[in-house]
């Protein structure tokens, strides 16, 4: 899959525009905190910074037994919450979804250093892809040692040629680089572009031959313009994010990465749920992509209207939009999407009433939507309604099942316990509004997370479960 450019939001959030509210659907966004100029977004960043620091000033090695064991009470609390703090700066404050969007967020070395780590892993327990550091000396490297993270979620940022050139100049910090951080990230701007135009290509040349990590560059919007320079950028794969970019600067640079061999331009479009299913094959245009990037939802190409299709505007069936990428070969997209249902309470992309354009879904899609419809119009004598009605019993049914579950050997045997857990637990999930996406996408962001539990059996749960399940068998 081919990498678009994507935003990289130094002085404004991503929400602070209605028209940048969609531009990390993408599929990927940097995002610095630290130099945001809503104060408040300082404020709360400051603040999961300072509750790490706490985490990180909390001794859970001294010898004494009692004191020993507190305090990794009170370190575990203070990780918790501060993992709980960034999380809610991700999704609420900037609206982000990290099991959706790959969010890179800067953190200045010095903050790294005083607060032993825990800061990065903090980030990223909360969702976020990777790190990226700024480099602004040498000594700023040993942020990577600190930040006690595989290579793989970190990356630094030089904010100028002549910086990295400079600093990694020595073999011993090139590698220090390779061995340390999954990605080298540096700052162009116009006038650093213009002066260094003619050196660029060797640069980057000898960038690729001694390192072995992948190449980025962030640039302002004003380069953008530039095609000579772009032409260079382009031609030697590099990746690339715009400095605060808007929505028609972000769709003309993607557009550039797409080719088509259809007459009227347009380029193929598949539109999918956040699991990956297939909801229907669309058209898109550049017109319709900056369209999407500015209102956060499926807009199109009609070619039966010659205009553009805002998915739902008619029908009511609309789409957030969560992610744009682009094929392998660049000659197709993908909208990631959530299908909204329509004043019938029913998801369909299909002008047929039906999610998909291949028919009735299968499987669990099928039974998600069956038991959607059993909470609107649920036959006489429904299980499902009986089940939604009483949350005695459908506890009862989810500890029963699970023990069975866990019990089965054979497997024909497992798969059908574990289609009875599936189908009591969906139920559960439709009741409370949960969708199978929600439950994929959780599981995707702990993905993410670098802190783990050791995953231990909870002997009050099990003991309370054994009790419900006693007391049942006795009845």
């Amino acid at each position: 899959m081919t990498s678009l450019p994507y935003p990289s939001f130094h002085n404004h959030p991503p929400v602070v525009e209605k028209t940048a509210a969609a531009l990390s659907a993408v599929g990927r966004c940097c995002i610095y905190p630290q130099s945001c100029s809503d104060g408040s977004f300082r404020t709360l960043f400051r603040n999961i910074y300072e509750k790490t620091l706490e985490q990180a000033l909390v001794d859970d090695t001294i010898e004494d037994g009692p004191t020993r064991e507190e305090n990794k009470k009170l370190k575990k609390k203070f990780m918790k919450q501060s993992v709980a703090m960034a999380q809610d700066f991700i999704h609420k404050n900037l609206f982000l979804d990290p099991s959706i969007i790959d969010i890179e967020m800067v953190v200045d070395a010095q903050l790294i250093v005083e607060t032993d780590g825990f800061v990065a892993s903090c980030l990223l327990d909360a969702g976020c892809d990777k790190i990226v550091i700024p480099i602004q000396t040498e000594a700023d490297l040993q942020a990577l040692d600190k930040a006690k993270v595989s290579k793989d979620r970190l990356a630094v940022i030089f904010s100028t040629m002549e910086m990295c050139d400079s600093i990694i100049d020595l073999d011993t910090i090139k590698n220090t680089l390779t061995s340390m951080c999954d990605k080298l990230m540096i700052r162009l701007s116009y006038d650093s572009i213009t002066k260094y135009k003619s050196s660029l290509q060797s640069f980057i040349e000898s960038l690729n031959r001694t390192l072995s990590i992948p190449i980025h560059f962030e640039i302002t919007s004003d380069i953008i313009s530039n095609q000579d320079i772009m032409s260079i950028l382009t031609l030697h794969n590099v990746t690339l994010s715009i400095i605060d970019p808007s929505a028609v600067q972000l769709g003309n640079v993607m557009a550039s990465y797409l080719k088509t061999d259809r007459m009227d331009g347009l380029y193929t479009t598949v539109v999918c749920t956040r699991s990956g299913e297939a909801l229907g094959l669309v058209y898109s245009s550049l017109e319709s992509i900056i369209a999407a990037l500015e209102c956060g939802r499926g807009v199109y190409y009609s070619r039966s209207r010659q205009g553009l299709w805002r998915k739902g505007d008619t029908s009511g069936h609309y789409q957030d939009l969560h992610r744009i990428d682009v094929d392998c070969d660049g000659d197709a997209l993908r909208f990631t999407v959530t299908q909204r249902g329509g004043s019938d309470g029913v998801r369909a992309f299909c002008h047929l009433n039906t999610l998909t354009c291949w028919g009735p879904p299968r499987g669990i899609r099928h039974l998600e939507q069956t038991l959607s419809s059993r909470l609107i119009d649920a036959p006489p004598g429904s299980y499902t309604k009986r089940l939604v009605e009483d949350e005695v019993l459908l506890r009862d049914k989810l500890l029963e099942e699970a023990q069975e579950l866990s019990e089965a050997h054979d497997p024909q045997h497992v798969a059908e316990e574990l289609a009875d857990v599936l189908y009591f637990a969906m139920v559960k999930a439709v009741k409370a509004g949960v969708s199978i996406d929600d439950a994929v996408n959780e599981l995707d962001k702990r993905t993410r997370k670098v802190t783990r539990r050791q995953g231990d059996s909870k002997e009050f749960r099990i003991a309370a479960a054994q009790a419900i399940l006693f007391k049942k068998n006795t009845e």
